[in-house]
């Protein structure tokens, strides 16, 4: 194995579990509530806590942990992230009760916030041109998949064994990665001691984290409690504050976690508004659809989750190469055309009826948005992660990731507003016509901000493809 493999391979597995452990543990609430009945935290609250606790940390602490790989190496934040993920699963397999389960979860968020800016940076670093490209789209493809193919294990491993093997099963990909991970070499930055002449903004990875843990908890929380309740405005304040506060601190500070020149880059800027649009309509438009087949269609969590099968499948077929053509032709027509044959797919989903026929009903829809899919993913982390230096990728990384999930956690926080109360055909109809829109927009962002940078080929001459790096060392 060649050390860029071994690169692609560690990047795939370390986030593969954080992906996955996300998506995995929506299926196993009903057997967790069933069975940890004693104890401060039970019942429906027990259910919410179980995904939000990781979903909190998760967001408050993914812009520090690009932060800390950029700083202090990517295979060492990688490896203690690996670390504390098993550690933290084991702690959820053995859990006795609702309450100690919730805060290992929340501490799980914190390990898994470290292994996702990691990967890519390794991989940006590692890998250039069409080749960085290609690798982002298998990468995406991989990652893609932990996510789409989670309810469907879930519902295997609770029919079969038991809700815990939720979290048993990520201590084996954890230790190969880790094992693996032993023969990545420091990145050249590191050797020549140039991360030693950064250092962790303080101030700024604080207010980060209190911001976005704040805002966060409450897109969360106002489902249950409302905007009016203090449980929810009080935390929505603070956690607003401090986000304006980083702002102004980072366009002060002398060595700030988020520089903000990168949003001065035209490819990073409109790539996260692309990314706000087609992420949110990606979080949401999942979350309707597994729900409308399971409460309105009849479907078991198992068969849900192998109706879904065929978006995985596509994924992993196409966006590899996807990856690669954007490499060498540019990411803005993929970006343009991908959302968009994304949105078609969920129109198409608009012939769907109360008895969700799969065949004629749900599957075209899924193949068409799985097109649209593939097309899209790899192209857009390529444009926004190689738009910047190979020395802010960890951040770079970091700050795409956060823009997805709280595009995601708004959309769907807005679910009740959308759907009208109860998930019935109309809903359903409503949050298909919703989700497109978001697509189509993200396409039209794309086509209006995306550029095919200009990078310089073997023989010299200037062509149209993916971005270089010519500013590989900022000055700081």
């Amino acid at each position: 194995m060649t050390v860029q493999q071994r690169v692609l391979v560690v990047a795939v597995l370390a986030s593969f579990v954080s992906f996955l452990d996300g998506s995995v543990v929506n299926v196993a609430l009903p057997a967790i509530s069933d069975e940890l009945t004693t104890g401060p935290v039970t019942g429906l609250a027990l259910q919410q806590w179980v995904v939000d606790a990781y979903m909190i940390t998760l967001g408050a602490f993914i812009l520090l942990a690009g932060s800390l790989s950029d700083v202090h190496g990517r295979r060492r934040i990688m490896a203690i992230g690996l670390v504390g993920f098993a550690v933290t699963s084991v702690a959820c397999a053995l859990a006795p009760d609702g309450l100690v389960l919730v805060v290992a979860r929340g501490l799980q968020g914190v390990a898994g916030a470290l292994l996702v800016p990691s990967s890519l940076a390794m991989i940006i670093s590692t890998f250039d041109g069409e080749r960085q490209s290609r690798a982002i789209g298998s990468w995406t493809a991989w990652t893609s998949t932990a996510s789409l193919a989670g309810p469907l294990l879930g519902g295997i491993l609770i029919d079969t064994i038991s809700w815990r093997w939720v979290f048993w099963i990520n201590v084996l990909p954890v230790a190969v990665t880790l094992w693996l991970l032993r023969g990545v070499p420091r990145s050249a930055a590191e050797e020549v001691g140039a991360v030693a002449t950064r250092r962790i903004d303080v101030a700024g990875a604080t207010l980060a984290a209190v911001g976005l843990a704040g805002t966060v908890f409450a897109l969360i929380e106002q489902g249950r409690f409302g905007w009016s309740s203090p449980v929810v405005w009080g935390p929505c304040v603070v956690g607003v504050a401090c986000l304006v506060a980083f702002v102004w601190w980072e366009r002060r500070a002398p060595d700030p976690m988020l520089p903000p020149r990168l949003f001065t880059v035209r490819n990073f800027a409109w790539g996260n508004l692309a990314t706000a649009a087609i992420y949110g309509a990606l979080y949401f438009g999942g979350f309707v659809v597994t729900l409308f087949l399971q409460q309105v269609g009849g479907y078991s969590a198992t068969a849900a989750g192998l109706a879904q099968l065929p978006v995985t499948l596509v994924l992993l077929a196409l966006s590899t190469r996807f990856g690669a053509l954007a490499g060498r032709y540019g990411p803005r027509l993929f970006m343009t055309l991908g959302p968009i044959v994304g949105g078609a797919g969920y129109l198409l989903l608009l012939t769907t009826t109360e008895d969700a026929v799969y065949v004629t009903q749900v599957l075209p829809g899924l193949l068409l948005f799985g097109l649209g899919l593939a097309m899209t993913v790899a192209p857009l982390t390529s444009a926004i992660l190689g738009s910047i230096p190979a020395a802010d990728a960890g951040i770079g990384s970091a700050v795409n990731n956060a823009v997805s999930r709280v595009a995601g956690l708004v959309v769907i926080a807005l679910a009740g507003v959308i759907v009208g109360g109860v998930l019935d055909l109309d809903g359903f109809h409503r949050s298909l016509l919703v989700t497109a829109a978001l697509l189509v927009l993200g396409g039209v962002l794309s086509w209006v901000g995306i550029r095919n940078e200009r990078v310089r080929a073997s023989d010299g001459a200037d062509v149209e493809g993916a971005p270089d790096h010519p500013e590989a060392e900022p000055s700081r």
